[in-house]
């Protein structure tokens, strides 16, 4: 099931630029991703809502708190300067730099989480990494 979300996932994404390209023209980035940002939150509680899940808020421990809300600042700095480059950028050449993200956080899931490094994780990652320079230049 998990790589049915995966696969939505990357759709999404995928849309989620092309619409925030159109979606920017002429107005100014923060305040592009400050209405993104009031939608995702209205979605996102209405999700927690419809499901019933506001009741797993009294399991929420410190270091949970603290690792969701380091996670919500990264996300903040990363749509800001994403939206940033998309107003001032081509698309086609922002969106691979963007995605270089996987190869930069499966780096970090081997440094921080110690997951297992593989060869095969490797050749996908300089594979990505070569794709990505193939796309911007």
């Amino acid at each position: 099931m998990w790589i049915l979300y995966a696969l939505l996932s990357a759709l999404f994404a995928a849309l989620t630029s092309i619409l925030a390209k159109i979606g920017i023209e002429n107005i100014n980035s923060n305040l592009a991703v400050a209405i993104r940002t009031v939608v995702v939150l209205i979605l996102s509680w209405g999700i927690v809502f419809l499901t019933g899940k506001q009741q797993d808020l009294t399991n929420l421990g410190h270091k949970n708190l603290l690792f969701l809300v380091l996670s919500g600042i990264a996300t903040g700095l990363s749509w800001l300067c994403y939206y940033r480059a998309l107003q001032i950028g081509e698309a086609s050449k922002v969106i691979p730099i963007d995605k270089f993200s996987v190869v930069i956080g499966m780096v970090l899931a081997f440094i921080i989480l110690k997951e297992t490094l593989t060869i095969k994780t490797i050749i996908g990652g300089v594979l990505i990494t070569i794709g990505t320079f193939v796309l911007i230049l």
